[in-house]
């Protein structure tokens, strides 16, 4: 009995084990109460800080998002976008190759394709425009993004560093060309391109130019989905991801499917490039990734690699985005205060996955010890 005792005591009050699996009505559940808890911390701060109606504020963070037809295409729009760059970092990831670098990748896809509107939009005949903007960004962003692979798989250098670099060297040659092609000249804006014209823009379906972007997103979702679940490229993903030792040890050539990769990561940047800029905004500026290829990184982990999930999950985060832009432009508050209460909810939904993965074991007491 003494030894039980003495054993029991040098315990640590609780401890962490891995979870094996929970039945899915769980899970929700436990993301449900994380939306719940997250709502009801930011009414206190809401309270507290601004003196407001919490209720008003959530209102009009929902009239802000989906309150007309427009803000609905929007957020449709916005969420499809979002999606877009999740989906390009997701095969990388699931390979254990952190791809820091969507921002930069996406920048480059949309500066070609910018390039091609500005140089070619009276050369060429609008078909043929469009194929050489789709086929130059493509490549462009996938020769991008291969760079760092090459260096990983020959040199085994850190691909979070290189591609987090290639960002700021892609978003300064942005810049310069911005300046360069600025109108009127030394203005540091490009403005519409091709307003006249509107050669190398996407054509509207059905009567709204955000359809086809949607469209295409959606085509892509399908398609990752079923690359990364059901093809031979997704399966040797899967095993180098859990094991490069293991990878080689079964055949896989390792450094052709981190390069392999890479490329079709960025070749969906690229992908996000031209629907940014043609079928958007139609113009190309430093910010016209919009910090896409970082929020792309939480849709991708918090969804689990899993496109259809990374749906639900791009469309909470630019709900939650619109919502906010709407409470400070009718509350008077600053964009500070916004972002303080996205992040909250952020912060619950993430904290939510502990509990989804992991277990608390609290130490038994000295009576529980002495019952067994």
């Amino acid at each position: 009995m003494s030894e039980n005792r003495d054993r029991t005591t040098k315990e640590p009050l609780f401890h962490i084990s891995k979870r094996v699996s929970l039945p899915m009505w769980l899970l929700w559940t436990i993301r449900i109460a994380s939306v719940a808890a997250a709502l009801i911390v930011c009414a206190v701060v809401i309270v507290l800080f601004t003196g407001d109606n919490p209720i008003s504020i959530y209102k009009t963070m929902i009239e802000g998002a989906i309150g007309t037809e427009r803000r609905v295409w929007g957020l449709v729009q916005s969420t499809a976008m979002l999606l877009c760059v999740s989906l390009a970092v997701t095969p990388a990831f699931k390979m254990k190759f952190w791809n820091i670098g969507a921002e930069g990748q996406v920048l480059i896809g949309g500066f070609a394709t910018a390039a091609c509107m500005i140089l070619l939009g009276n050369k060429l005949p609008p078909a043929l425009l469009m194929v050489v903007i789709i086929v130059v960004s493509i490549a462009a962003s996938a020769i991008w993004a291969v760079i760092p692979a090459i260096f990983k798989a020959i040199w085994n250098t850190n691909e979070t560093l290189f591609t987090l670099m290639m960002n700021y060297i892609a978003i300064q040659l942005i810049s310069y060309y911005v300046y360069k092609w600025s109108v009127p000249a030394g203005s540091g804006k490009i403005g519409v391109i091709n307003s006249g014209t509107e050669a190398g823009w996407f054509p509207e379906l059905f009567g709204q130019k955000y359809l086809l972007n949607i469209i295409i997103v959606a085509v892509l979702t399908v398609f990752i989905y079923i690359y990364l679940k059901y093809s031979k490229h997704g399966y040797e993903i899967s095993v180098v991801g859990e094991s490069e030792n293991t990878a080689k040890y079964i055949g896989i050539n390792v450094k052709k499917v981190i390069i392999r990769t890479m490329l079709l990561s960025g070749a969906i940047c690229g992908i996000a490039g031209v629907l940014l800029v043609s079928g958007t905004d139609h113009t190309i500026t430093r910010d016209t990734a919009a910090n896409r290829g970082f929020t792309a990184i939480m849709v991708s982990w918090l969804a689990k690699f899993n496109p259809f999930y990374m749906i639900l999950t791009s469309l909470l985060l630019v709900f939650l985005q619109k919502g906010a832009i709407e409470i400070s432009t009718v509350f008077g508050l600053n964009d500070s205060f916004s972002d303080i209460i996205t992040g909250i909810i952020i912060f619950f939904i993430i904290g939510s996955e502990f509990f989804l993965n992991y277990k608390i074991k609290f130490r038994k007491s000295h009576k529980e010890v002495a019952d067994k």
